[in-house]
């Protein structure tokens, strides 16, 4: 709980007076990261991404959505324990939406300047790739000889720059 706390940036003390449970500072710090995730997202789309210097910025999304393994347990534990709180995981799931609907964003915002079109929803797209992120942390934390930190990117790069680089550019009617 002490843990919990300090990672939310609460004393004991404000703990008990904020909230009134375990679960409820969990969604805190769970609210806060994303928090931090969106903006560090809005100033990565803000920047005006070229072909050149797509995979840059692929690299830089992949960055900004899993900054360290901690930040991917943290949100690995909360998918463990919204699996036996029907409570926490409404708000789990409502903070998983907002996530794929700021990467969606960010990926529909890139197509437009790159003017390309991705066939289907860019949310489909953007649950695409946090699940192939998570997997792929996932496989490299638990196996991290077989899977290098610098591997587990070039392989991420190279997915999404296909995925960018195959698509059809639009053309003007």
């Amino acid at each position: 709980m002490e843990d919990i706390a300090a990672q939310a940036g609460y004393t004991r003390g404000a703990f008990y007076s904020n909230f009134s449970s375990k679960s409820d500072l969990f969604v805190e710090l769970l609210r806060l990261d994303h928090q931090n995730m969106q903006e560090n997202l809005q100033k990565l789309r803000d920047a005006a991404p070229s072909s050149e210097n797509l995979q840059v910025q692929l690299t830089l999304l992949y960055a900004q959505c899993y900054r360290d393994d901690n930040n991917y347990i943290i949100w690995a534990e909360a998918r463990l324990h919204a699996m036996r709180d029907a409570k926490f995981r409404q708000h789990v799931n409502a903070l998983c939406l907002k996530k794929r609907d700021m990467i969606a964003y960010f990926i529909e915002h890139l197509c437009k300047r790159l003017n390309i079109q991705l066939p289907g929803p860019f949310a489909d797209h953007a649950l695409a790739l946090i699940a192939l992120i998570d997997g792929i942390l996932s496989f490299n934390m638990m196996m991290p000889n077989d899977l290098s930190n610098a591997s587990a990117e070039a392989i991420l790069s190279n997915v999404l720059t296909k995925m960018f680089c195959n698509a059809p550019v639009l053309t003007e009617t």
